[in-house]
């Protein structure tokens, strides 16, 4: 399919075969569990198990590839370069789910994406272009710019007739239908203050440190690292940590940029910063993106009512459950340094542990909704991060590690059980953990051929041949 001289006609005909084949030799039911025993999970952090959203019935099937994080390249390049594999696969989220349209939602500068996307769509399908700002990728925002439809806060997509998958899922949905293959490799992007900033697939279970190492190692003398993007990893200081099934990026920057400084403060920090200098401008407000679409969610009533009491209704604190933790409040619209994002997560917990649920009202979109969301190019200026946004272009890997270490919970759910012991053999993708019949979870492969040699009940460590 990737021959220049294969016409587009011949290339769109090629994709509906190899669908119509393999719809052939299957049913529902049997793709269903296909899809649990590869172990695909939603790889744009989440971690949901994919057989259970493709259980539900839609109307319209949504493919999230907006990336809208700044510094990370890998959804844009995997488009790019298997078109024909994530249409494929988008086919076969319709098909399971009932849903007679798929949208492709990206922005308009992943042009290489665009123009190899474009020829091979069929007709049920289409691309969306968003608009280059920030949380473009949100789903509930996603799903207003592409649709024209809101989802109701504390509710799922489905509620609106919406799913929504992430393109490296999708693909890898294609692979285990069409080639019976298993979740062993994760693309992610390596960049920042890095030598040969790249993305590049790399076996589940190497660490941390070996992702560096392929990008030459930190160029700077006193490195932090983020896992994920700028706005919504989280910092980390042990690189011994094994890649996962969700990890979208490894970024290196100084000690002290301001995206390390952030993640450093404390909340008790916070909380005094926010009883003390809060000027109750409302700009965390005026800037959420929940907010904008229409749900109660109100960053700057939630950090009043946590610093004085008795000043809110209690379904503005419970509000805080809809928080995407995007970011923005604290990145970009607080004038003073508050971070109301980290306020929220507090108080999700605090909730999560009570069994509490929010529900609200879908209240009318912000009439500014249009203007108020954040170009990404003031962002990544806003952020200081003009000098560590490279392209990093996706590298293939000539390297196959010593060791994995494979943790057997890389989901939302129960964690696997572990299928192996200590001296047994394994060959790649062969399932190592497998989940419970009746639990929400799915089966755990070898990334590795080699020997067991530890197994515990968080991971499983593997040595090579």
């Amino acid at each position: 399919m990737s021959n220049a001289s294969t016409t587009i006609a011949e290339m769109t005909d090629t994709n509906q075969q190899i669908v119509e084949k393999t719809l052939a030799q299957t049913n529902s039911e049997q793709m269903l569990k296909q899809v649990r025993q590869a172990g695909i999970v939603g790889a744009g952090g989440a971690g949901f198990p994919t057989y259970v959203k493709l259980q539900a019935k839609a109307e319209i099937f949504l493919v999230n590839a907006a990336e809208c994080e700044p510094m990370l390249k890998v959804d844009q390049q995997l488009m790019a370069q298997h078109p024909d594999k994530l249409i494929r696969g988008l086919l076969y989220g319709m098909f399971l789910t009932g849903a007679k349209q798929g949208i492709i939602a990206l922005k308009q500068k992943y042009q290489a994406a665009i123009n190899a996307l474009t020829p091979q769509l069929p007709d049920n399908i289409r691309i969306h272009i968003l608009p280059d700002v920030y949380p473009a990728g949100d789903e509930v925002i996603t799903i207003w710019f592409a649709t024209g439809r809101r989802v109701p806060p504390a509710a799922l997509p489905i509620s609106v007739g919406v799913l929504v998958n992430n393109v490296q899922t999708l693909m890898q949905v294609a692979d285990a239908l069409e080639q019976d293959k298993t979740v062993t490799q994760r693309t992610l992007t390596v960049n920042g203050a890095v030598n040969k900033a790249l993305t590049v697939t790399v076996p589940i279970g190497i660490s941390l440190a070996e992702v560096l190492n392929l990008a030459g190692g930190a160029s700077i003398a006193n490195p932090a690292y983020i896992v994920g993007g700028p706005m919504m990893g989280k910092m980390i200081e042990d690189l011994n940590q094994p890649v996962t099934k969700t990890t979208g990026g490894l970024l290196v920057l100084p000690q002290d940029h301001i995206l390390i400084q952030r993640q450093t403060r404390s909340l008790d920090a916070i909380m005094n910063m926010a009883r003390n200098v809060c000027e109750q401008c409302r700009m965390c407000t005026e800037l959420c993106p929940r907010h904008l679409v229409g749900h109660e969610l109100s960053p700057s009533e939630i950090v009043k009512a946590v610093c004085y009491e008795k000043v809110a209704q209690p379904s503005v604190l419970l509000s805080a459950l809809t928080c995407s933790e995007c970011g923005i409040c604290e990145a970009y619209a607080c004038p003073v340094e508050i971070s109301p994002m980290r306020v929220n997560r507090m108080l999700k917990q605090q909730f999560r542990q009570q069994g509490m649920k929010y529900e609200g009202e879908l209240h009318p979109a912000d009439p500014m909704i249009d203007y108020r969301f954040v170009p990404i190019k003031r962002l990544v200026s806003r952020l200081n991060l003009e000098a560590y946004n490279h392209d990093a272009p996706l590298q293939p890997l000539n390297w196959q590690p010593k060791q994995v270490i494979i943790p057997v919970q890389q989901h939302i759910g129960q964690p696997s059980t572990p299928i192996v012991q200590v001296g047994d053999s394994v060959s790649q993708g062969q399932c190592i953990a497998m989940p419970d019949e009746q639990a929400l979870g799915v089966a755990i492969h070898a990334s590795l051929a080699g020997t067991v040699r530890q197994v515990s009940t968080s991971s499983i460590h593997i040595v090579g041949e």
